[in-house]
């Protein structure tokens, strides 16, 4: 019950003390060493100062769980533990990694004699009193593998984890987790936007943001937050209105044209996040312009 785990932000170093807590040992890696610094002192957690050091200091077959964001950190992180590692080591990829590119590293690794799963993670900061949702691809033995890892992280040795199926799986059904979560956020947002806007009905927009908790068909996690949130800043005037999207909403949205298959609210969801990342600002110029033109309607001028 040793793994090694690469990647102590938010989520990495939270699954680390959890690991720990389940009673498995945890040699942990971050290269900021504040990252590694937070972990001192905490029962069955190992630190190590360097990638090499990790390697030499994990016994037998290696577990290594990657908490990196996709892309180039892993990448990097790969092509400097790869040489390390020997025939029979897992590599667990915890990222939001594309689900194509995660078949293509099965294979790869696979030619080198190492084992691949890819695990898509959710549980976000809750995840290490609540524990977190692992959807898990990869061979029959690599799950094997890891799944006593997987029972201590999930919220339940039972529940909350899945191998969804071979290489690229996990990814694939954490991209899809993540397109439905754009469309819930989005429609929850919408609807107290309404609300607010009916200023004659002085909505108490906490109160009734918690009264939907209970027994509603809208209950979820989600609306329990934007009850947390509205209750300690009901106008949000401090919020600036923009909202960032990651790869996976446009990789869901992909998929959708790709697969022929309609998923028009999570579309219009990433829609709206890059509208208010100022995509649409020069479309809505032309339009102004437009208007101007056939109407003579007056223009407002750009501050």
């Amino acid at each position: 019950m040793e793994i090694g785990i690469v990647g102590l932000g938010r989520m990495g170093a939270n699954m680390a003390r959890r690991l720990a807590r389940g009673g498995a040992r945890v040699m942990a890696y971050d290269r900021d060493p504040a990252a590694r610094d937070a972990l001192r002192g905490q029962r069955n957690i190992r630190r190590a100062t360097s990638l090499p050091a990790l390697a030499v200091q994990t016994a037998g077959e290696r577990v290594i769980l990657l908490m990196l964001p996709a892309g180039e950190a892993t990448e990097e992180a790969l092509k400097e533990l790869l040489p390390l590692l020997s025939a029979g080591d897992t590599i667990v990829d915890g990222g939001n990694a594309y689900y194509k590119d995660s078949m293509a590293r099965a294979l790869e690794l696979s030619q080198r004699g190492l084992r691949y799963v890819d695990a898509g993670v959710s549980g976000g900061v809750h995840g290490l009193a609540n524990g977190y949702c692992l959807m898990l691809g990869g061979t029959p033995k690599s799950i094997a593998i890891f799944e006593p890892f997987a029972r201590i992280l999930a919220p339940g040795p039972e529940t909350g984890w899945l191998h969804c199926g071979p290489s690229g799986a996990g990814h694939f059904a954490k991209m899809i987790h993540n397109g439905i979560e754009y469309g819930m956020m989005q429609a929850l947002a919408e609807g107290f936007a309404l609300l607010a806007a009916r200023e004659d009905f002085d909505f108490d927009l906490g109160r009734l943001a918690d009264t939907w908790r209970h027994g509603s068909v809208v209950r979820s996690w989600l609306l329990d937050l934007c009850a947390e949130v509205l209750q300690e800043d009901e106008t949000l005037a401090k919020v600036a209105p923009i909202v960032a999207d990651s790869g996976e909403g446009r990789w869901t949205a992909l998929e959708s044209v790709e697969l022929g298959v309609p998923a028009p609210v999570i579309t219009m969801a990433l829609m709206a996040r890059f509208s208010s990342q100022g995509g649409s600002d020069y479309a809505r110029k032309l339009l102004a312009m437009m208007r101007a033109s056939f109407g003579g309607h007056a223009v407002p001028k750009a501050k």
